[in-house]
């Protein structure tokens, strides 16, 4: 990369930052070139998101049947989610860094809701190859959801994509400096978004199954009730089991990653071990060739994460824009969880007293930290600590994904690929 300080807005400290007007708030275009050179893997893992769910909503017109529908739905529900986020204090903690595409005040990355439809679109399309009860599948797509986003945490923080709060309760506990909630919400909100689409399709349309098709309309709407729907349901399974362990009882949030991700296992193997005739491939079953979209999908997703890992260079990567703002140490702010706690938390980031090791300011003159009272400013990756350590996770990760997703594409039932004479069945009761 060029040295930092030819980078624009290097160093540039802003206690309030403002906008020209009401569409620079809403919607904003950095030089795609000055992206490239401050984080060029950011730009690399931004576009890549716009291709995988752009290839996803094809995929989605090809296999036919309420496929599009479900890729709206997601897109929907990603929107809600990071809207939310953002607007209510006790969970707005975390920045995005700045993307050439930015919006809602450059708090919210063009590329940010379409993971959404890249993670939850192609693990329910697979998983729905399991031909799982309704009860077990939005479990399992959620499992797989996981699955899909762990390399893109892990890797997307080292390089400094975003920073999270420092001192925020329920972020608190790391793994790899990724929040293990960030894995009980991936899980929890993608099994929730799951079920409320299966649960509005009933209501509405009569039937759930994806080979049925309703009206445009009802589709729609049902998609647009899952999207508002998923954060809510995400948020409950939160209460009985993380809020009472974590909060209550001081339980590491590590511990109550791993009982929801073994339970909701065994909810979807216990459901697996009855399979119908119609779960498993016969021999005589070729793959539709729009499969490859989806295997091009999650090469293209994890290709990009593993090749971070054996060639990136994090201690390069410049985030310059908005983050934590900078302030005194002692300040605290109350934090209100879902059951009605009370934590607390830091108001401001503490230069001189921080613990998230994937960033820091050695890349500013005289590795100065940045005065306090600021919203923007500068922030510099820092090195693998051992480089070794995140490749072997990532080929880990890479490995269960591959066998994962061969079983569920090409040793399930058949390819789901829907003919338009296939569209209307009888409702069921």
């Amino acid at each position: 990369m060029p040295f930092p300080q030819d980078l624009e807005g290097f160093g540039v400290e802003i206690e309030n930052y403002t906008f020209k007007d009401r569409l620079d708030w809403l919607f904003h275009v950095n030089s795609p070139s000055e992206i490239f050179k401050a984080q060029p893997t950011y730009f690399l893992s931004e576009w890549s998101f716009v291709i995988i769910a752009f290839i996803s909503l094809i995929h989605a017109f090809i296999v036919g049947g309420r496929w599009k529908y479900m890729w709206l739905g997601c897109y929907l529900h990603g929107l809600t989610t990071e809207m939310v986020s953002f607007w209510m204090p006790d969970i707005d903690n975390y920045w995005h860094s700045q993307t050439t595409v930015i919006m809602l005040g450059r708090r919210l990355p063009f590329h940010i809701p379409l993971i959404y439809p890249s993670f939850m679109y192609n693990a329910a399309y697979m998983v729905a190859h399991a031909k799982l009860p309704r009860w077990a599948e939005p479990m399992a797509a959620g499992l797989v959801e996981v699955l899909i986003d762990i390399p893109y945490d892990i890797m997307a923080v080292k390089f400094v994509h975003w920073t999270w709060h420092d001192t925020d309760p329920n972020i608190y506990d790391r793994h790899y400096w990724v929040p293990w909630n960030s894995y009980y919400f991936h899980l929890t909100f993608g099994t929730a978004f799951n079920f409320a689409l299966h649960f509005w399709r009933r209501k509405i349309t009569g039937n759930d199954d994806k080979e049925y098709v309703s009206s445009p309309g009802k589709e729609v709407l049902c998609a647009a009730l899952a999207g508002l729907c998923g954060m809510p349901g995400g948020v409950l399974q939160f209460l009985f089991l993380y809020h009472p362990l974590h909060d209550s009882l001081g339980i590491h949030t590590e511990n109550c990653v791993i009982t929801i991700l073994v339970v909701y296992f065994l909810i979807v193997w216990t459901a697996d071990r009855a399979p119908g005739l119609s779960a498993r491939r016969h021999k005589a079953e070729r793959l539709h060739w729009s499969v490859v979209l989806v295997v091009f999908n999650m090469v293209l997703h994890y290709g990009l994460y593993y090749g971070m890992a054996l060639f990136g260079s994090p201690e390069s990567e410049v985030s310059i824009g908005l983050h934590e703002r900078t302030g005194p140490c002692d300040e605290k702010t109350k934090v209100y969880t879902a059951i009605g706690g009370v934590l607390e938390r830091r108001t401001y980031l503490c230069t001189s007293d921080y613990d998230e090791g994937y960033f820091d300011f050695h890349c500013l003159p005289g590795g100065k930290p940045v005065s306090d009272g600021k919203e923007w400013y500068t922030i510099c990756g820092t090195p693998f600590p051992n480089r070794a350590e995140y490749i072997s996770v990532i080929t880990l990760v890479c490995t269960l994904a591959a066998v994962v997703f061969y079983n569920l594409l090409a040793r399930s039932s058949r390819t789901l690929y829907y003919h338009k004479t296939t569209l209307r069945k009888k409702k069921t009761k």
